[in-house]
């Protein structure tokens, strides 16, 4: 899903040429996002920068460091330090105009420019299929781990025109849902 965000956010704005991945360095799965983005970045004609915070505060000071220049473009990893300041993050991409791909809908709901993860409400249903089958007696470690198979790219227009960017049609085609 990471290499996926990257992809998206090249599509979204082309001219991205440095993108900076908002995340928390000592989780591991903000480890291995960015490792995945890194790996696809070279092929997209990307350059990559770590933006590893804990705090609201750090994060206005890296993402502000960060946008000195053009061309750059903002991902927005799950942390639990991303949640609690999203309205910051968010506020923080319009200001110094960065095209930003979030982890989650209700981040681009709130104003952000795109997302793709997840689509929880599928994940919701499947884990009632999960307690009817314990109901029924199955024991939880014999059940299988399983992983999301419905994911949602969500795209908010109204922040796409506030960036001065015009979302290509291809891109609109295979959203799963447009913010007007």
């Amino acid at each position: 899903m990471s290499a996926k965000w990257l992809e998206l956010l090249k599509r979204i704005a082309p001219n991205v040429t440095r993108v900076g991945v908002v995340r928390d360095a000592a989780l591991a799965s903000g480890v291995a996002h960015l490792a995945a983005i890194q790996s696809v970045a070279p092929s997209l004609g990307i350059e990559v920068s770590s933006i590893g915070v804990r705090e609201g505060s750090e994060i206005e000071r890296a993402v502000t460091a960060f946008a000195g220049s053009s061309n750059r473009g903002l991902i927005v990893t799950p942390t639990p330090y991303t949640a609690p300041v999203r309205n910051l993050i968010i506020a923080l991409a319009a200001r110094h105009k960065l095209p930003t791909v979030y982890y989650q809908r209700y981040l681009v709901a709130a104003g952000g420019l795109a997302s793709y993860g997840p689509n929880f409400l599928d994940e919701y249903r499947r884990a009632a299929g999960y307690v009817n089958r314990i109901l029924k007696g199955a024991k939880p470690a014999d059940l299988p781990v399983e992983q999301s198979t419905r994911f949602e790219f969500v795209i908010n227009l109204k922040t796409a025109s506030a960036l001065g960017l015009t979302i290509p049609p291809g891109v609109l085609a295979i959203a799963d849902e447009v913010i007007e």
